[in-house]
């Protein structure tokens, strides 16, 4: 192991909209098959935001202070005496879930359901990666080639969500779908889902940048819901309606518009982490259409996948990565995020500036 000090620099939520620099001690191997990682580049997520703006999410309540961020990418600078599948000087993509691997979840292959589940920047879990240095499990880390930078590195963790996603939906080649939301997450469900070739792809956002972005990604139409009749439009141009729509951005409205879009025998996939704590459906016509609705939750498995997706250059994330800012200014970056402010898509924290190399 290499010489460390004593002390690192993190950066905590200290209430709702306030951020502080702080000074901890460094975080020790305590596992055999725990390694420590130097991080490189942490992104900010829509999920921080519910933490950043809100102090939780459902029954995840902050207790201040509180480390947030959980998509990240590093550098192993050492190993517990276990470790056998990565080495000191490995850069590595993060899975921020930490399941225990024995429970009925877990030997079910529903490891991203687990029990005993732990994910970084999680209240009550685990706190994030928006530190110098992070300690976790040996099996949350996926070794990068040189093809691979650590924005895309961090950029699979959303990106693993959104094929988990497109997976649970099914065949999608020659189906018509919508995803409503273009943010990270709904980005991440296009790239996956557009490897399946669909026959159309109808995308819908209230932020015009993110539009052009959906426009340039692949998207064979798109529409502002608070300019266009986005029901209307859509089932003018698909008289058949859809076959699945993503729920992507955590909002009733987008629900409702879902179940209008939906052909007979549809499904609604709910990617979209909303504010509110219960969900509202017209009973009516989710029962005549036989409508099914499927939760998505998490990644379950897919990093590797994912990592696998960009590195063949199946497809371009790049277009995800708007802005960087250094470490001192994540309060800056969160609130950047939080105000939708200056075009942003996707925010990247980086810590190498000025020490590392990409």
């Amino acid at each position: 192991m290499i010489a460390m000090n004593k002390y690192m620099k993190t950066f905590a939520l200290t209430g709702k909209e306030k951020m502080e620099i702080q000074e901890r001690p460094m975080p020790e191997i305590a596992n055999d098959t725990d390694v420590l990682i130097r991080m490189i580049r942490v992104g900010v997520c829509g999920s921080d935001m519910h933490y950043y703006k809100e102090g939780g999410i459902g029954s995840q309540v902050i207790s201040y202070p509180f480390t947030p961020g959980h998509e990240g990418a590093g550098i192993i600078a050492a190993v517990g005496k276990g470790v056998k599948h990565v080495a000191v000087g490995d850069r590595v993509a993060i899975d921020p879930a930490m399941p225990c691997g024995h429970c009925d979840q877990c030997e079910a292959g529903r490891p991203h359901t687990c029990r005993n589940l732990k994910f970084l920047g999680n209240p009550g879990q685990a706190e994030g990666c928006l530190s110098e240095y992070i300690v976790i499990p040996e099996g949350s880390c996926f070794p990068i080639n040189n093809r691979l930078g650590f924005d895309e590195a961090v950029i699979s963790e959303p990106l693993a969500i959104g094929y988990y996603a497109t997976k649970l939906a099914g065949d999608l080649r020659g189906k018509s779908i919508g995803i409503l939301g273009f943010g990270p997450i709904g980005m991440s469900v296009l790239l996956p889902a557009q490897v399946q070739e669909p026959a159309k792809v109808y995308v819908t956002d209230k932020l015009e940048h993110r539009l052009k972005i959906a426009h340039e990604t692949g998207a064979n139409w798109t529409g502002n819901p608070d300019e266009t009749n986005i029901v209307l439009e859509i089932n003018r141009l698909e008289p058949l309606q859809l076959d699945y729509v993503f729920e992507c951005c955590g909002k009733q409205e987008a629900v409702d518009q879902a179940i209008q879009l939906l052909k007979p025998g549809g499904t609604l996939l709910i990617v979209g982490i909303p504010e509110f704590s219960h969900w509202s459906f017209p009973v009516d016509e989710l029962r005549r259409k036989e409508i099914t609705i499927q939760n998505v939750r998490r990644q379950n498995g897919f990093t590797r996948p994912a990592l696998d997706l960009i590195a063949d250059s199946t497809m371009d994330v790049t277009p995800m990565v708007t802005h960087h800012f250094p470490f001192e200014e994540t309060d800056k970056a969160y609130a950047t995020v939080a105000n939708y402010e200056d075009g942003v898509m996707k925010a990247m924290i980086d810590f190498s500036a000025g020490r590392y190399d990409d």
